[in-house]
């Protein structure tokens, strides 16, 4: 068996050519015809001198093209590498340079960006621009996508492929410039692409299983992917879907607006969501118009905090929809799903039972007990590591009994019933007078607060306790932050030393285009409000230190 990504497509686009395979925005395309544009798009490539194992960059937002460029790329045996839009010209420079890029296909409204970098990368000659509608100038010699493909042969006539051919998915983090995690394409299938039973770990018998499952008597579902493509939770809902031939919708940009009249438009049955920072506005959204989510069937978030708060909303609104919660990461694919209902949340989380081969160790690489914390670690179907960079590759990864697994530095409790509690990066975990507080703990906390829209927390200096607790916290439209009525309201939820002692309010909440925190925003800002403080500056709210707490905090 191939179980290479390329093959997985190709089964699909064989077994259902007429169906629709995606839709984005106004544009659709049937399987017929994604594989015979991602045929020529190979092909065009090839002739530009992309090799076995060259990079190939996709630079744009949500579109058919993009996928086709995935697509075009693992049929060449060639390797993909997620651009993200808003990157500047220094972040565009380390990525292009990192990655040792060989082709770049682009939205043709970055043509300017990419005009000022061609001439330091000699090598990056095969060039596509993707038509927007922007009416931005190409680079010399750039030739846009339908026209430069347009001559190309539409056949099936590439080398055979391999398991041990490469995936790449460059990831941001919390903090510094991105890396790039390498995976064989049958280990990120057995863990993100559906080669395995999320639930009892059971594999998938061989390649077809998936296609054989979306053809059984049914006409496929319709999955609606709300990130952008640059990120792996829409490569890895995408994908899958296309593999089972079902249907992918994609917005071209996050409006939550334009994706319930998608759901509409399309009959979407499942919603896949990056936690909050899109939970909130689409159920908010949803509120306030008139829209018809009768197909929905199932709302799943990955790759950051649904809190407790945002899906009550849900469940109220829709009783009848399946809210899933997935955790994971780039470094080791899924770790755990949890089901919620209605009385079974908890505030922090989320808390989910753990998937195959996932584990929680301590520092000494022990696995913790029930009321514990450590580090998630993840066996079984594993990356190979960070693209040329061995000192954090070894980092990766721990023998746990005799087992390799990979550890990225997910901190997590282990409940009394044996499931997992999510607490969040331990590059971000705050140490206030020796307590660990977990950012994305209090934040979920913030947020089930009704005047809190939307909030990061991050640690900041402290002469006595050497960091404290300091929140961003975006208000909800209309509504006026009672700042005391906040604090009481969290320490109903948190222990005292997690509350936070420093809170600004700010217009906006600085997020990835994936809907991540950006705490690098974050620090920048309190960075910059904490040199002001001493001028006289009103937007820090500072907690007043109790006397009779442990550490003065409560």
């Amino acid at each position: 068996m191939a179980l290479n990504i390329a093959d997985l497509f190709e089964h699909a686009a064989d077994a259902v050519p007429e169906r629709l395979a995606i839709a984005c925005g106004d544009a659709e395309i049937t399987y017929r015809d994604l594989e015979a544009r991602s045929n020529q798009l190979a092909h065009f490539l090839a002739a530009a001198g992309v090799r076995q194992g060259d990079h190939v960059g996709a630079y744009g937002r949500n579109s058919i093209e993009l996928i086709e460029t995935f697509l075009a790329c693992y049929k060449l045996r060639a390797i993909p590498v997620n651009v993200n839009y808003r990157y500047v010209d220094a972040e565009l420079r380390y990525l292009f340079s990192e990655a040792e890029l060989k082709g770049l296909v682009f939205d043709r409204q970055y043509g300017d960006k990419v005009a000022a970098l061609l001439p330091d990368f000699p090598d990056l000659t095969a060039l596509l621009a993707i038509e927007d509608g922007s009416g931005t100038g190409l680079p010399a010699g750039v030739r846009d996508l339908a026209t430069g493909i347009a001559g190309e042969s539409a056949a099936r006539d590439f080398a055979e492929r391999s398991a041990d051919d490469i995936y790449l998915l460059y990831t941001g983090g919390t903090t510094g410039y991105p890396k790039g995690v390498l995976w064989r394409h049958e280990d990120v299938w057995r863990t993100l692409g559906g080669g395995i039973d999320f639930t009892t770990g059971e594999r998938l018998p061989d390649e077809w299983a998936q296609i054989r499952r979306g053809t059984a008597g049914q006409a496929g579902l319709v999955r609606l992917a709300t990130a952008p493509l640059i990120h792996g939770s829409a490569q890895w809902s995408t994908l899958p879907a296309l593999f089972s031939g079902d249907t992918v919708v994609l917005v071209p940009q996050f409006d939550p607006d334009e994706v319930w009249r998608a759901v509409e438009r399309h009959k979407v049955n499942v919603i896949v969501i990056v936690g909050d920072a899109m939970a909130r506005p689409l159920i908010e959204a949803y509120q306030q118009a008139d829209y018809d989510a009768a197909t929905l069937v199932a709302v799943s978030s990955n790759g950051a905090i649904f809190s407790a708060s945002v899906k009550d909303e849900y469940l109220k609104l829709m009783p009848g929809v399946v809210i899933t919660d997935a955790i994971g990461a780039s470094e080791t694919g899924f770790t755990g799903l949890g089901y919620v209902s209605a009385g079974n949340q908890k505030a922090a989380g989320p808390t989910v039972t753990a998937g195959p081969s996932t584990i929680v160790i301590d520092e000494h690489n022990q696995r913790v007990g029930p009321g514990e914390i450590g580090r998630i670690a993840r066996g079984g179907h594993i990356p190979l590591g960070y693209y040329k960079d061995p000192v954090k590759t070894a980092a990766l990864f721990a023998e746990v009994d005799g087992v390799r697994y990979a550890v990225p530095g997910d901190f997590a409790r282990v409940e009394e019933d044996g499931s997992i509690t999510l607490l969040g990066r331990g590059n971000t975990c705050v140490n206030t007078g020796g307590e660990k507080v977990y950012p994305e703990e209090v934040e979920a906390a913030l947020k089930s607060f009704a005047s809190v829209f939307d909030a990061v927390v991050i640690g900041v200096p402290d002469e006595r306790l050497g960091q404290r607790v300091a929140a961003l916290v975006q208000p909800r439209d209309g509504h006026h932050l009672d700042l005391t009525a906040m604090d009481a309201h969290l320490r109903t939820q948190l222990a005292g030393y997690k509350v936070p002692r420093s809170v600004w309010l700010v217009e906006k909440i600085g997020r990835t285009p994936a809907g991540k925190a950006d705490y690098r925003w974050a620090h920048r800002y309190a960075q910059e409000q904490l040199a002001t403080a001493g001028q006289g500056s009103q937007h820090a709210v500072e907690g007043q230190p109790a006397a009779d707490g442990q550490h003065g905090l409560d």
